[in-house]
């Protein structure tokens, strides 16, 4: 069973890989190990170690200290079943607003005035 901190830094990893367009495969190379294990780490499947998180988090570019930012006490005891408070810790998040802001000004100001509407119905 994943320990709720091992995928919260997992998450902060990938999330921090996809914000500065870093390849699975890149990462590993800087930090001299398998892609597979990079997987593992994003998934929480596999716990990093303290040297490694370093050696990620020079290679990411942040300090150690990002990867345990937006965990608190009570997520890191028990898991929950409540919406992650990082949202753009979630793939399909952060592909939905980098989508959103390459849409054209004009265009985007309707769109967003459609999801108003939408999310005052459901």
């Amino acid at each position: 069973m994943t320990h709720p901190v091992d995928v919260h830094v997992g998450k902060r990893i990938r999330q921090r890989r996809w914000l500065t367009g870093m390849t699975q495969q890149q990462l590993a190379e800087h930090v001299g190990i398998k892609f597979q294990q990079i997987q593992k780490y994003e998934t929480g499947a596999n716990r990093v170690s303290a040297s490694r998180l370093w050696d990620i988090s020079d290679a990411l570019e942040v300090p150690v200290s990002f990867f345990f930012e937006g965990i608190d006490a009570e997520e890191a005891a028990a898991p929950s079943g409540k919406v992650p408070a990082d949202l753009m810790g979630d793939k399909e998040a952060l592909d939905l607003v980098r989508s959103y802001y390459s849409i054209p000004e004009n265009q985007r100001r309707r769109l967003f005035e459609l999801a108003r509407v939408l999310s005052d119905v459901a």
